[in-house]
């Protein structure tokens, strides 16, 4: 299939010792003892402005903003149990924080401009420090200006190993990212315009794996790969299909799932999003196949190819479990949990969802579509007031605002949400992480825990969680440009007494 799109990979090993491209230097992670649990392990990160080769010779190199000079930013890698203190010095000419996705931190560590610190204003440092509660693949991006700072390259891997890790040949993370790059490979500087948060949000030209465009990526028959990817696009969603190959989910969004393959073949993940395959390559020495990215209808491209080498590592599957044991995450008993609705709406074409969607949600009715503002004409007018998305009915302008929700620390609840617009939106929630428990009344067939769902135009999908890390908590489109748009509000988990 021809390359219709540019695209980047630099492969990390921790398993093996051949590593290629500008991979990060690997941070250690020693085994630790109980004792040794509450010494912070220290690292630094430096968010500034730079080159870095996105694409190949005899292309210019592009000018980012990066954290340490390299796209993406270090490699975090610690293990369960440890706790991090993460010293961040803003090399930028603007304030900046940094969030640190689908980690259940403290409230002040979150990374919320204005609602849970002040910005890092230029020249300061900001100290974040927390316990590696749960093991998983994470990643780290600013919250401050979002849409353009991570549009610009500003994100990382953070990687929490279990203490006793599963048996693979290599552990590999890839970071998967969007550009849109001009003719002189140097990024186009229209952020935010209305036609990207009203429509899809910015997708891009060029899509990298660990910022660079790769072709290859070798392999040896009867290796077992545990491949971690991370969806750190700004709008785009990946819809990957491995040719030939079977791999094997083990973890979506960090936490375990019950291993399985890709429902229809094909892995989606959307913007934020994150999972953890295990690939065992069982191809021939000396075949080349295709991994393929075929989300967007029409628009199919070819990601990367794997390259099996001459020489093979075995000749049978590895023989060793792959099951990921569980974090301590609450489960939420959904027979008593606290229910809570909440409507998406706006964008292009959401005046049309709406009238479709109207008559059987409530339409124009207290606690209907929108809160009871759900005409058409409504819409339409609080679009015309420069408001492009909505959450029941209301647009942020800004991090600080008024709790759409607030919930009962320590019980259950459940947050039924209905997508009634005409775009695809990853719905992240800050501070905790939740089970899928159904989409459009069915069942989830695996309840998988996630901190960012991906809701498909007109779905509604339900979801569940014991509210039990106190404070207030960013709830939002991870379309960087949706969110900017107004599709992001704030949940406040509280003590019972105090709740409004």
């Amino acid at each position: 299939m021809p390359s219709k799109i540019c695209l980047t990979l630099t492969r990390r090993s921790f398993l093996a010792s051949a590593a290629a491209g500008t991979a990060a230097t690997m941070l250690p992670a020693p085994r630790f003892s109980t004792a040794q649990a509450s010494v912070p392990r220290t690292f630094h990160l430096t968010p500034a402005p730079g080159r870095n080769r996105i694409t190949p010779t005899p292309a210019a190199e592009t000018w980012v903003w990066s954290y340490n000079g390299r796209v993406p930013g270090p490699e975090i890698r610690i293990r369960q149990g440890e706790r991090v203190r993460i010293a961040v010095e803003n090399g930028l000419a603007e304030e900046t924080t940094v969030h640190w996705h689908g980690v259940r931190v403290p409230n002040a560590m979150d990374g919320v401009p204005h609602l849970t610190q002040k910005p890092i204003a230029p020249g300061e440092t900001f100290v974040y420090e927390f316990e590696a509660t749960d093991a998983g693949t994470y990643w780290y991006h600013p919250h401050q200006r979002s849409f353009e700072q991570v549009g610009r390259g500003l994100y990382g891997p953070l990687i929490i190993e279990e203490p006793e890790p599963i048996s693979v040949d290599r552990d590999v993370t890839w970071v998967l990212d969007d550009w849109r790059l001009q003719d002189d490979a140097q990024i186009s500087s229209d952020f935010a315009n209305r036609h990207d948060m009203s429509h899809n949000g910015r997708v891009g030209n060029t899509v990298t794996i660990n910022g660079r465009t790769p072709e290859t990526f070798a392999v040896r028959r009867g290796e077992r790969i545990r491949l971690r990817l991370i969806n750190a696009a700004n709008a785009r969603i990946f819809g990957l299909e491995f040719t030939g190959h079977e791999p094997t989910v083990i973890a979506y969004d960090g936490q375990p799932v019950h291993p399985h393959g890709l429902t229809g073949g094909r892995l989606i993940l959307g913007p934020a999003m994150r999972a953890d395959l295990i690939v065992d390559m069982m191809g021939k020495p000396g075949d080349r196949v295709t991994i393929v990215d075929s989300f967007y209808r029409g628009l199919a491209y070819r990601l990367v190819d794997l390259v099996y080498g001459r020489e093979p590592l075995r000749e049978s599957r590895l023989d060793a479990a792959i099951t990921l044991p569980a974090n301590p995450l609450p489960e939420p008993d959904t027979a008593k949990a606290q229910r809570h609705d909440v409507v998406f709406n706006g964008g292009m074409m959401g005046h049309m969802v709406m009238h479709e969607l109207g008559g059987s949600m409530g339409e124009n009715k207290p606690g209907g579509m929108m809160g009871g503002r759900g005409s058409t004409s409504g819409m339409m007018q609080m679009m015309h007031s420069g408001n492009i998305w909505f959450i029941n009915g209301k647009a942020a302008e800004g991090h600080i605002m008024e709790p759409m929700l607030t919930l009962a620390k320590g019980q259950s609840h459940v947050i039924a949400m209905t997508n009634a617009t005409a775009w695809h939106h990853p719905i992240h929630v800050h501070g905790h992480s939740f089970r899928v428990i159904s989409r459009n009344g069915v069942p989830t067939r695996h309840r998988e825990w996630q901190d960012t769902v991906l809701m498909a135009p007109r779905e509604k999908v339900e979801i569940a969680f014991v509210a039990d890390n106190p404070g207030d908590w960013m709830f939002h489109c991870h379309i960087l440009e949706h969110q900017a748009g107004g599709m992001m509000g704030v949940i406040r988990v509280a003590d019972q007494e105090t709740r409004t």
